[in-house]
């Protein structure tokens, strides 16, 4: 009896490849070679040796944020490492070039006290959903949020395009803790920073929704157990 299956029917179809306990991945190298990155622009950005030196590494450090996730996706090897690791420099980044450019005297304090105060607020939380083995959903707020502060502080270190100011504050008090928002001309890059402000409550807001969300089906199956 002649087998009308092609020679190719009767090969086993590859199984699918678990890679979320890898550790080396390509994905995940670019994530470390992203954190060491930080130090290395944030010492630069402190000594004020070149501004254009500290804009170029915090892009190239910022770019490989979206470079990592399109190879983590597209090549299948998002890992439980990675979705850890990711947001958490993602943070220090952004941490590293708000405590810079505040000491440069180019950002409000309280821009720095909101921005770390958020990012605290949020670990605390991810920590303790993670006590319960429960991860956070990535909001695209949330990741609107990085991309247009990445922008905002990156335009800050380069000191380039500014813009007239609003003239809205007339007080010396006022227009140095809401630069643009006087008569003087700011750089471009705050108004992103402002518009990151806004995107960061919302997705802050949007975390906390569903932190809770999560909390209480943890109490209602514990309830049920």
């Amino acid at each position: 009896m002649v087998d009308d299956a092609s020679p190719h029917s009767a090969q086993e179809e590859p199984a699918h490849v678990d890679h979320s306990h890898d550790i080396y991945t390509v994905a995940n190298i670019i994530t470390v070679l992203r954190l060491i990155l930080v130090p290395l622009f944030f010492s630069v950005l402190l000594t004020g040796s070149s501004d254009t030196l500290a804009f170029f590494l915090f892009v190239l450090a910022a770019s490989t944020d979206w470079l990592d996730g399109q190879i983590a996706r597209r090549t299948g090897t998002v890992t439980a490492i990675g979705k850890a690791i990711d947001p958490l420099v993602d943070r220090l980044l952004i941490a590293s070039a708000v405590i810079g450019l505040y000491v440069e005297d180019r950002l409000p304090l309280w821009i720095l006290v909101v921005l770390i105060a958020r990012d605290a607020y949020l670990l605390y939380g991810a920590w303790r959903l993670e006590n319960h083995r429960k991860m956070l959903p990535i909001s695209y707020t949330g990741k609107a949020t990085t991309a247009v502060l990445l922008a905002g502080f990156s335009l800050l270190i380069l000191g380039w395009p500014t813009v007239p100011g609003l003239g809205i504050v007339t007080s010396p008090a006022a227009e140095a803790a809401l630069p643009g928002f006087g008569a003087a001309p700011a750089p471009l890059g705050i108004w992103f920073v402002y518009a990151g402000l806004v995107l960061s409550f919302t997705a802050a807001a949007q975390y906390t929704v569903a932190a809770r969300r999560i909390a209480k089906q943890l109490k209602v199956a514990g309830a049920d157990q």
